[in-house]
């Protein structure tokens, strides 16, 4: 049996959701694949969105995976029950905006949820709004995917476009931010920065986890004494080269 668990993103964010699981499954063999070219894919229509996870989750299909995490909330909610419902035989991890834990830290403040075009309007995410939706405020991140793959994370244009997003919300109790973008835990400082008092949430640990529990339940978890990370992305050698960048920069 191939023992590799494929991990696929719209660009380098994911590699925040391949930490969490490097951490918890140091004994996996993990191939990473990023549609770096088409990133973001948070602008796209739906029908192209569906279309471009399906050629890249093929690309893990070709190498024989033994479980696939789609690290991407756009392509969770676009594309992850149609990939399950072909392959009802393959544990598949998705993603979720972290809104139910930010729901329960609210103290009488507001949820900030920062989150592409297309998470935002697909069903998914309306689901857990209409769960979890008490004073939400709902925040497009426009241009900070592709901050995030320029190498840009840190950047004072990062600083600016956050400011530019956010500080409207300056003046309202803001009790926890949701980073419903993977692409968005590398804006972590810069985000904390604008609201120090908010609890800041994300789905890779629950991601992760979720992975770990599928693994084991299904007997396939690895019996190697060291694990390994493969990198591929569609845009060549300098987007794999972010990804080891951002892999190593997360300790």
């Amino acid at each position: 049996m191939n023992d590799l668990i494929g991990f696929f993103d719209s660009g380098v964010g994911g590699i925040s959701v391949l930490h969490e699981a490097r951490r918890l499954l140091p004994n996996e063999h993990f191939l990473f694949y990023g549609d770096n070219l088409n990133a973001p894919y948070g602008p796209r229509p739906l029908g192209e969105i569906r279309a471009l996870s399906a050629a890249g989750i093929d690309i893990l299909f070709a190498r024989g995976v033994k479980a696939i995490v789609i690290a991407c909330n756009t392509a969770t909610s676009a594309y992850a029950e149609i990939v399950r419902k072909a392959h009802p035989e393959l544990p598949i991890v998705g993603m979720e905006p972290a809104l139910k834990p930010a729901h329960f830290a609210r103290h009488g403040g507001k949820v900030i949820v920062l989150a592409t075009d297309a998470t935002l309007r697909l069903e998914k995410f309306e689901r857990l709004l209409r769960l979890y939706g008490d004073d939400v405020i709902t925040v497009v991140g426009e241009g900070l995917v592709e901050l995030v793959e320029g190498g840009k994370a840190q950047s004072p244009e990062a600083q600016s476009r956050l400011e530019a997003l956010l500080n409207p919300y300056k003046d309202e109790q803001v009790d926890a931010i949701v980073l419903g973008c993977t692409h968005y835990p590398f804006l972590r400082e810069p985000i904390q920065r604008l609201f120090p008092g908010a609890e800041i949430f994300d789905g890779r640990y629950g991601t992760a986890m979720r992975l770990k529990s599928l693994l084991d339940q299904n007997h396939l978890r690895s019996d190697d004494s060291t694990g390994s990370v493969e990198y591929q992305s569609s845009a060549g050698p300098e987007a794999v080269a972010l990804m080891k960048q951002l892999m190593a920069a997360l300790g």
